[in-house]
C-alpha cells in the first residue's frame, strides 16, 4: 500500500472554497439582476399648488354657521363685526373672522388692510386692534360677542 506524503495544505483548501463562493454569489447576483428586466422611471409627481385658506372652513373653525342667524347683539357704528379669533399668544399673529359692511364674514390675517384705511394690527383672545397703520394707534378695538 501506497501512502502519500505530499498532501496540500488546509491554506490551498480553504482559498479556493472562498474563490469558488466568490463566483457562484457573482453568478446568482448578475442572473438575478439581467432576469428583472430594465427598470421603469416613477411618473413625475406634478407640481403642488400652494395653499389658499378656505374661508368657509375658517368660518366653521372659529364657531360660525354656514347660514348663520344674525347675532342678538348689535353690529359697531362702522359695520363691523368681529365673529371670532385665531391667535398666537403673543397676539402678533393668528387672524381674525371679520364681517364687514353686512357681507358674508371673511379671515384677516394680522397686517392685513379690513378697510381703506384700517389694518389689523393684533388680536387678544376676544378683541381684534384696527389701527391706520401697523405701528400706528389703535384706532378701533372689536370684540367677539358673547353667546347667549
Amino acid at each position: 500500500m501506497a501512502t502519500h506524503t505530499h498532501s496540500p495544505s488546509w491554506g490551498a483548501r480553504l482559498a479556493t472554497l472562498v474563490l469558488a463562493a466568490l463566483a457562484g454569489a457573482g453568478a446568482v447576483y448578475w442572473g438575478l439582476r439581467l432576469s428583472a428586466g430594465t427598470p421603469q422611471a416613477a411618473p413625475a409627481a406634478p407640481a403642488a399648488e400652494p395653499l389658499r385658506p378656505d374661508a368657509q372652513a375658517m368660518a366653521r373653525l372659529l364657531g360660525v354657521g354656514a347660514a348663520a342667524a344674525p347675532r342678538a347683539v348689535a353690529a359697531p357704528a362702522s359695520g363691523m363685526q368681529l365673529l371670532g379669533v385665531l391667535a398666537s399668544t403673543d397676539g402678533s399673529s393668528g387672524a381674525a373672522l371679520i364681517a364687514v359692511g353686512g357681507k358674508p364674514a371673511k379671515p384677516f390675517r394680522v397686517g392685513a388692510q379690513v378697510e381703506p384705511g384700517l389694518v389689523l394690527q393684533s388680536l387678544d383672545r376676544r378683541e381684534a386692534h384696527l389701527g391706520a397703520t401697523m405701528d400706528g394707534p389703535t384706532a378701533q378695538t372689536l370684540m367677539v360677542p358673547l353667546k347667549p
